[in-house]
């Protein structure tokens, strides 16, 4: 053993001074071309990941009463779906929004199913005056990809939302743009 590098500095001594390692060094490079080559790729592959809006109305409630009556019954209910990965709710002023995720690689279809029937079978749950709930199945291709702000000191909701319509008008002109949507500032 050398006495400057130790282990390590007699092995790296070992292969700097062998034969073989040329002859190692060549076939890693063949077995990881063959490995690349004869690896199945896709330009566009497919991931499955199921999740869904179920929007619950609770008319004339405030956020402290929704969050009492409809989300926290709400979340124990969907928690008890198989397949649930990830649940989150937000309480406003006259409803209740749930986003039910699955796991990855959840079949879509079982999942709508899924989340259809325990939703149906939980109805006499909901508060008193609520009515029925609506859901909306989302995919991975709806997260949004650009999202604007516009704001300005001394302009107004209306006004603000004039100047983004205008930038939304010369988006959606852009060849490829799937969806341009806008939301809050003041209507007419």
């Amino acid at each position: 053993m050398s006495a400057q590098g130790g282990v390590a500095g007699a092995i790296a001594g070992t292969f700097i001074r062998s034969k073989l390692t040329p002859l190692i060094v060549a076939s890693s490079l063949l077995l990881g071309a063959f490995a690349l080559l004869n690896l199945p790729r896709e330009e566009e592959p497919q991931i499955n990941v199921p999740m869904f809006d179920v929007f619950v109305p609770f008319p004339g409630a405030s956020p402290a009463e929704v969050e009492e009556r409809i989300i926290n019954v709400g979340e124990r209910r969907l928690w008890e779906i198989p397949g649930v990965e990830y649940i989150y709710s937000t309480a406003e002023p006259g409803g209740a929004l749930f986003i039910v995720r699955f796991q990855v690689g959840t079949n879509p279809e079982e999942a709508a199913n899924r989340i259809y029937t325990k939703t149906s079978a939980n109805l006499d749950m909901l508060a008193p005056g609520a009515p029925m709930p609506l859901i909306k199945p989302r995919s991975i291709d709806d997260v949004p990809i650009l999202s604007l702000t516009f704001w300005g000191q001394g302009l107004d909701g209306h006004a603000l939302r004039r100047a983004a319509a205008a930038v939304r008008q010369e988006i959606s002109a852009v060849e490829n743009v799937s969806e341009t949507e806008l939301i809050g500032g003041h209507r007419r």
